[in-house]
């Protein structure tokens, strides 16, 4: 991959929107352009009347890693590109809003290798999520010294419990293929070797779905669940996510990623 290509590819295979992260160098980890991308790709396929579902996967053999750590201020995606104006909730606040209540069409994640923190984030806005059996989830944010953002702390704890939700967050533990289908992350768990012809026919067979029933029936199951007001709870979620960043701990989390070592936290 060159600097050239685009981070992000989109592909039509008949009724199906292909989105395919595309920094398989960087583990498709979310810099600004990646992130701000998908959310304009999934609005376009959302109004789209050619496309009736949506998959979301990666390319080469991660998911998404998450946050690109190596943005350094561009972390604060706080510019929406089509005017340049503040947005508060970022991209990463959109990826719920966006693909989980704006886009009223069936959006299935595959997960075909690693997907941390943001991008375990963005995997749970699915509706869907087909595994490879390559790949691992991990939470990444206390490990990061902060909390959960891009609606987790809705999606996780509907999607496995309030208990397991606590667990996986603050355990910090890497989760295989299998044991995130027995707790409730995905759905299905298909072998590597044949994980990208069932992605693609798992998303063909949501395309063939009445479009007007799978639109209707995303918007009723949807709102089962639904913060009363889901942007104040994003917005908490950034504030807390920041907070926690630029703490004196979250500081010496990140130094000890970095380091490869253990942190030494100090409650501040």
């Amino acid at each position: 991959m060159s600097e050239s290509d685009p981070v992000l590819l989109e592909e039509d295979r008949g009724a199906v929107r292909i989105l395919r992260l595309n920094r398989p160098k960087k583990k498709n980890a979310l810099d600004n352009a990646l992130g701000w991308g998908i959310v304009q790709a999934v609005e376009r396929a959302a109004a789209d009347d050619s496309v009736f579902a949506i998959g979301i996967t990666g390319a080469g053999d991660a998911f998404c890693s998450g946050a690109d750590l190596a943005m350094g201020g561009e972390a604060d995606p706080v510019l929406s590109p089509g005017d340049a104006a503040v947005d508060d909730l970022g991209w990463i606040g959109r990826f719920p809003l966006t693909l989980r209540v704006r886009c009223d069409k069936p959006i299935i994640a595959g997960v075909n290798g690693i997907a941390i923190g943001a991008g375990l984030s963005l995997a749970m806005c699915a509706d869907m999520r087909v595994a490879s059996s390559a790949a691992r989830f991990h939470p990444g944010y206390a490990r990061a010294g902060t909390s959960p953002d891009g609606g987790l702390a809705w999606t996780l704890p509907q999607a496995v419990g309030h208990e397991r939700a606590m667990r996986f967050l603050l355990e910090q533990e890497f989760v295989g293929a299998d044991h995130a289908l027995a707790f409730g992350l995905v759905g299905e768990v298909v072998d590597a070797a044949d994980f990208e012809a069932r992605f693609i026919a798992y998303c063909e067979q949501m395309a063939a779905v009445a479009p007007i029933a799978a639109r209707q029936t995303k918007r009723l199951v949807t709102r089962i669940g639904l913060p009363r007001d889901l942007e104040s709870h994003l917005r908490d979620e950034l504030q807390y996510a920041v907070r926690g960043l630029q703490s004196e701990d979250g500081r010496e989390a990140v130094s000890a990623i970095m380091e490869k070592r253990k942190p030494e936290f100090s409650g501040r």
